[in-house]
């Protein structure tokens, strides 16, 4: 850059030994050859992520892999998903590619992604803790947390729980709830079965086929669809917490006040238009996940 200043100088006549006045004249020349110096320099660019994306015409989508029926990932390598149709569409409504990376639930809810993602769109509940590492949207959908029973368990009710063994996917709201710890927005959660022990999974997929458990606690569309996949599961009990679910990026990325101010725009123009109820209704059994009940 200085050497373009220095260039632009030259060209306008002003050097080191230029008079006072010589250079005086020359000064609003030189203001707007300065200006389109910068203007060219930064590209246009904000230095904002959103920038970034739409320079690079790709949008990197952190989301499971193994989590249907929001996401998942086919043999053949594709996604499909409810949370996979939302970011294909909120790529569609930014104007880039959609590049779909697998982390691990428990690394995306930790911060720190060392730019291997732009945002997550993983249903990621928004509690306390998270905030401290994540920036949320507004909810994009919202789903209730239900405690499951094992058929061979013979368990009917959510108080029948107590002191048996439940598996949790790691670093999630439900584990969070098992614990007492959890801090969810939005949201009262119910009173934890007395001395229930904990078996702790790296993904909810991994609770299905167990023999050492009496029940699992995941999102409620998750166990749904596990039943209806022939897991032999029995929801019990009503939800033990609702979960507002909200897109995320990483408090540690770049500058993103603008991607997630643009984030917010679709995320809203898709409640308004009924994309995330239609969406919604289409991986839900026909249920409308995206309004707040």
């Amino acid at each position: 850059m200085r050497a373009l200043i220095d260039r632009v100088v030259r060209v306008l006549g002003v050097n080191s030994g230029a008079a006072t006045g010589g250079l005086l004249r020359r000064a609003p020349a030189l203001l707007i050859a300065f200006s389109l110096i910068l203007a060219a320099c930064g590209n246009g660019s904000s230095g904002d992520l959103l920038a970034k994306i739409q320079s690079a015409a790709k949008l990197r989508v952190g989301t499971d892999s193994a989590y249907p029926p929001q996401s998942e990932r086919l043999p053949d390598g594709t996604f499909r998903g409810f949370d996979v149709d939302v970011s294909n569409e909120i790529g569609k409504r930014l104007g880039v590619s959609v590049e779909f990376i697998t982390p691990d639930f428990s690394t995306v809810v930790a911060g720190g992604w060392g730019d291997k993602y732009d945002i997550s769109v993983g249903s990621v509940a928004i509690t306390k803790p998270r905030q401290a590492v994540l920036d949320f949207t507004n909810p994009y959908y919202y789903t209730p947390a239900q405690m499951s029973a094992t058929k061979a368990s013979g368990i009917t009710t959510l108080d029948g729980m107590a002191g048996k063994t439940v598996c949790v996917s790691d670093s999630s709201a439900n584990q969070s709830w098992l614990a007492g710890t959890l801090m969810i927005v939005g949201s009262v959660p119910a009173p934890v079965p007395a001395g229930i022990k904990v078996v702790v999974v790296s993904e909810d997929s991994k609770c299905i086929g167990r023999t050492d458990i009496d029940g699992w606690v995941a999102d409620a569309p998750v166990i749904a669809h596990a039943i209806t996949q022939g897991a032999p599961f029995v929801t019990v009990g009503a939800p033990v917490f609702y979960g507002a679910l909200a897109l995320a990026t990483d408090k540690a990325a770049m500058p993103h006040t603008e991607l997630l101010a643009e984030l917010n725009k679709i995320v809203q123009a898709m409640h308004d238009d009924g994309t995330l109820t239609k969406l919604s209704k289409k991986w839900f059994e026909g249920l409308d996940l995206s309004k707040n009940k």
